[in-house]
């Protein structure tokens, strides 16, 4: 049996709202306290990790979970990020996503501060999440752009 023209627009329409649908949100730092992220400053036996997520609308009405070495930092919403000090050494971030989790690991250096962008994705019944390292210069124009969640 074919599908009617409208048919196949309804569908379309109807999943788009659901990828798209309204912003969601999560708990804000202080503006002092997202003014004080946004210096870049780490200490000199720390490694600073920004973990951000754009302001794109695609997959705006989901939000995702974030971790640092499995232990769960928050959950982000579009132009928001986070703020985190880790040892020197190995470390995983990871993401929510649809059948468990996305994990990079990276090795941090004392000093040196690392960006990590989360970003939505199609899933097979629901939105999911990847997330990737980025450059220092992307990852500070994005930071600057967003609020640090709580």
């Amino acid at each position: 049996m074919k599908m009617t023209s409208s048919l196949k627009s309804l569908i379309l329409i109807g999943t788009i709202a659901l990828l798209t649908g309204c912003a969601a949100s999560v708990p804000l730092a202080s503006k002092e306290q997202d003014a004080s992220s946004k210096a870049f400053k780490t200490s000199a036996t720390m490694a600073g990790v920004y973990i951000y997520r754009d302001n794109s609308q695609f997959g705006k009405a989901l939000t995702k979970r974030v971790s640092i070495d499995g232990v769960v930092i928050g959950e982000t919403a579009p132009g928001v990020y986070f703020r985190k000090e880790v040892a020197p050494g190995e470390h995983t971030v990871a993401t929510q996503a649809e059948f468990g989790e996305n994990t990079l690991k990276f090795n941090a250096e004392a000093g040196k501060i690392y960006f990590f962008q989360q970003y939505m994705k199609w899933g097979t019944f629901q939105g999911s999440a990847g997330i990737q390292a980025v450059s220092e210069d992307v990852g500070r124009q994005s930071v600057l752009q967003g609020n640090e969640a709580r």
